[in-house]
């Protein structure tokens, strides 16, 4: 393909990306480069909501978008106030200078009504929503698949998927009433996908495998809405919460 028949413009809102910023470097001398790849991640003036944002993966994901620039994530969990890891979170957030700011608040995510209300408030107070990871989950102690109790079960299927459907919901709806778009991201596990022989995890296997369908689902639904839906799917990860 010749340079002639690249787009006279690019997708990027950023301009020309890679190659084809080289192209045109190459046909404008007074052009001078500059890194630019990284712009495409940036999160600048976003708005975010985290659940699970307390301690683990969680926190860990949280702190990565102030970093990348968010406006503000909010981080929900169970405990009525925020770990000593959170805090120390946003103490450092604080000192990168970037306007980037982590902010706690005490819910469930199997209320679904409580969680719709509460970041239908952020959004009042923001004026938007722009993306939410759903990696609030629980796992239980080893059970025989053929002795697991009915309330066990259910209660990890309540957080893990229901749970999961609430988070990006809550978000969802917001991003739909700003109109500007948005991402979710799902957390599932590579446990929603193979099995780790010898742990007899019947329930969060089977939880985190809906997950990964329900992104599917989502994606599909919300994708025309231009709100993207993605799933990841971490192995074992070494934080704080598993030290």
């Amino acid at each position: 393909m010749s340079s002639s028949q690249f787009p006279a413009q690019s997708a990027s809102p950023l301009g020309k990306l890679g190659v084809e910023a080289a192209l045109e470097a190459a046909a404008d001398p007074s052009i001078t480069p500059k890194p630019k790849i990284f712009d495409e991640f940036a999160l600048t003036d976003r708005v975010g909501l985290v659940s699970g944002g307390n301690r683990g993966l969680g926190l860990e994901m949280a702190l990565a978008c102030c970093e990348a620039g968010a406006r503000v994530v909010y981080c929900f969990d169970l405990p009525e106030k925020p770990s000593d890891e959170w805090i120390a979170s946003r103490d450092y957030v604080v000192k990168l200078g970037n306007n980037s700011r982590l902010e706690y608040f005490s819910e469930t995510v199997t209320d679904q009504q409580a969680l719709w209300k509460k970041t239908e408030e952020i959004g009042d107070k923001e004026g938007r929503m722009d993306f939410c990871i759903a990696a609030a989950g629980i796992l239980r102690s080893p059970i025989d698949c053929l002795e697991y109790p009915a309330e066990e079960y259910r209660e990890v299927l309540d957080v893990n998927a229901s749970g999961v459907l609430f988070t990006a919901q809550a978000a969802g709806r917001q991003m739909l009433r700003f109109g500007r778009g948005g991402s979710i991201i799902l957390i599932a596990s590579m446990s929603g996908s193979v099995t780790n022989r010898g742990h007899a995890w019947v329930s969060y296997n089977t939880s985190k495998s809906a997950v990964l369908q329900m992104a599917r689902s989502m994606a599909c639904e919300l994708g025309e809405k231009k709100i993207r839906v993605n799933s990841l799917s971490p192995g074992y990860m070494y934080t704080r919460f598993v030290s």
